[in-house]
């Protein structure tokens, strides 16, 4: 990537629904010249836009699974899990022996996700859950690496404004166009609005206006999907963590401030702290695993799985 390409990835990454004509104002470059750019980088598979939804704002948990697979199984088990809707992303670890998964699930049906259909899928030897029950860094906050493209004149003139007033607390129900206009956006963040208004039924100002207020109290966001190897990292693992109670919260901000923490939560389950570690190579990993990492105050054990293959890397 050059450096056009990156300040557009940085660009969108700010909003990523912003017109092409206003990153290229922005850029001091043609509209023609920005569109196909992305239109190259989307094709390559090194940028998209996505839009999610954030799972505690509509009644939703998100789980991250790791299974221990039987010898040659792990290709076929994260296909079919890859298939699912309610996989956000499915990669295989470990020489191949894992597969690792973040699934969300309705607050009033982990029980029978977890245990019944997850075992039946493919030949699992054996399953262990975290429920992420905060987030430190991820999701809506992107990819830190992606935003260094731009100065600070270009990310004030391409910030969107911020939503006016707090945020609600508690849960909102989405309705049948709420979900059709989210898939939609988790497939293509920049579908434009007409075809967001037919597949949604609903006219062009009605679909703007959802989506705004989608927006505007936190359940719609927008994130920039990145293969990491464009940017020139290209060794990534998942990290658990097991901290001291009283540590926690201190790890977790340290985490969020690293480049190379792609996404760091606080979960149940056999560890505390799981962590999506991306660097550019596995001695660039070892060292930020030994001075970064193990300096941390109150970390008392690390496991380690270095991704392989990416199956699903964004999905609703």
């Amino acid at each position: 990537m050059d450096l056009l390409d990156r300040q557009l990835a940085h660009a969108l990454r700010l909003d990523g629904r912003a017109s092409f004509s206003r990153i290229a104002a922005v850029l001091g470059v043609s509209d023609q010249t920005v569109a196909r750019r992305y239109r190259a980088l989307r094709q390559a598979g090194t940028v998209k836009v996505v839009g999610g939804l954030s799972a505690g704002r509509i009644g939703l948990t998100t789980w991250m699974i790791r299974l221990q697979c039987a010898p040659g199984s792990s290709v076929a088990i994260a296909q079919a899990l890859a298939k699912r809707a309610d996989t956000s992303w499915v990669r295989i670890a470990s020489g191949g022996t894992e597969v690792l998964c973040s699934i969300l699930t309705p607050d009033d049906d982990r029980e029978a996700l977890l245990l019944e259909q997850l075992p039946a899928t493919k030949p699992i030897i054996a399953i262990s859950t975290y429920c992420v029950v905060h987030t430190f860094t991820g999701n809506e906050d992107g990819w830190q690496p992606v935003a260094t493209a731009l100065n600070a004149e270009q990310v004030a003139a391409l910030t969107p404004d911020p939503p006016a007033g707090p945020r609600p607390e508690s849960a909102i129900v989405l309705d049948p166009a709420d979900r059709i206009l989210a898939a939609e956006l988790a497939r293509d963040g920049r579908t434009p609005f007409t075809e967001l208004a037919a597949a949604t039924g609903l006219d062009e100002s009605s679909v703007r206006r959802r989506l705004a207020a989608l927006q505007a109290d936190g359940t719609l966001y927008f994130d920039l999907d990145v293969d990491s190897r464009a940017f020139g990292y290209g060794f990534s693992a998942l990290l658990w963590l097991s901290v001291e109670p009283a540590r926690l919260s201190a790890v977790g901000r340290a985490l969020a401030g690293f480049a190379e923490v792609a996404f760091a939560g606080a979960t149940t389950g056999p560890t505390d702290v799981v962590a999506s570690i991306v660097t550019t190579s596995g001695t660039a990993f070892y060292l930020f695993l030994t001075e970064a990492i193990g300096a941390l105050p109150g970390v008392r054990e690390i496991q380690s799985a270095p991704l392989l293959r990416t199956v699903k890397r964004a999905g609703a």
